[in-house]
């Protein structure tokens, strides 16, 4: 068995989403030892350890694709070997896995940016002012349903998008090039960006603080990183998406070990062809995050609060 990850850009594959998926398969299969990886960023490299692990005799592979497009092959090259292919958080569109895993990221799009406009619509908007989007990577059709339930909770909202941008591999410095060139571009006239996950928010940020806006204007974000929760307290995020990745690890893992056991998982709908679990991620405002991050103990107080945000943390009620 293994379980393949995309990149490290993101924190949270190697503190939540590996945890939660080998303390659950632990449960439920003694003798299942996974094989794990990490792609940092690369399809070929991925390529190379999906590889590896159907050499190695692995009968189930749990993989989250760099590109979801060259993962066609790879499944292929898997069902030909007898492996069953556990799609994971990334959907893999153009062919069938046997199983899809993920939280509803077309809900994460509309939530970030239904409550980003929202937020920037409490004032009125100037003429020839606007927001700006930063989408994830262009090779990430997770990403796409992302932007897809962005353009759902932005198209219909009266506020113009003065520009648009896909991050390549996701990463934050590529977010902040794009949009200190934004900056430079409309000024003041940003009033908003709705930015898909709390790397790219973070890359935003850091551009307007570059250029010397003070305060900057509302970002949105997604996972509920360490980093983007304390620029949510800080108020610098204006909102991040609470998604607990141990949930969707150990779901993997449950269907994981039936597969092994030779059981057909349950699904609770279909999506590009395949059975498919997904699950529905929670909104995090500063006006929330005791409640949906410390009282749930998704974090400690002791981990957001650190010298930094000890002043925010104190004015929010968290301590």
């Amino acid at each position: 068995m293994a379980f393949l990850m995309p990149d490290t850009g993101s924190t949270r594959y190697e503190l939540h989403d590996r945890p939660g998926f080998e303390k659950k398969l632990k449960e439920l299969c003694d003798d299942c030892s996974p094989l794990y990886n990490n792609a940092d960023g690369s399809a070929d490299k991925q390529a190379q350890q999906f590889n590896s692990a159907l050499v190695q005799g692995a009968k189930v592979i749990v993989l989250d694709p760099v590109d979801s497009a060259a993962a066609v092959s790879l499944v292929n090259a898997a069902h030909a070997r007898g492996a069953k292919v556990i799609s994971y958080d990334r959907p893999i569109p153009d062919t069938k896995v046997d199983f899809y895993v993920s939280f509803d990221n077309e809900e994460i799009g509309k939530q970030i940016a239904t409550s980003l406009v929202e937020k920037v619509k409490k004032k009125p908007v100037p003429a020839g002012s606007g927001i700006l989007i930063v989408n994830g990577s262009p090779t990430d059709a997770a990403a796409g349903l992302i932007k897809k339930g962005i353009h759902e909770g932005v198209d219909s909202s009266g506020v113009p998008v003065l520009a648009e941008y896909d991050t390549i591999e996701w990463k934050p410095e590529n977010a902040q090039k794009w949009v200190a060139g934004q900056i430079s571009r409309f000024g003041d006239k940003i009033v908003g960006v709705v930015a898909a996950n709390d790397g790219t928010a973070g890359g935003a940020i850091a551009a307007f603080k570059a250029a010397g806006v003070d305060p900057n204007p509302p970002v949105s974000g997604n996972d509920a990183t360490v980093a983007g929760l304390q620029l949510v307290i800080a108020g610098d995020q204006y909102n991040t998406i609470n998604k607990p990745s141990e949930i969707v690890g150990g779901a993997a893992a449950e269907v994981a070990a039936k597969f092994v056991n030779g059981e057909e998982p349950e699904a609770g709908e279909e999506l590009f062809g395949s059975p498919t679990k997904l699950y529905t991620p929670t909104l995090v405002t500063a006006q929330n995050l005791k409640a949906e991050i410390i009282d749930k103990k998704i974090n400690t107080a002791s981990d957001l609060c650190t010298a930094e945000y000890a002043a925010a943390c104190t004015k929010l009620g968290i301590s």
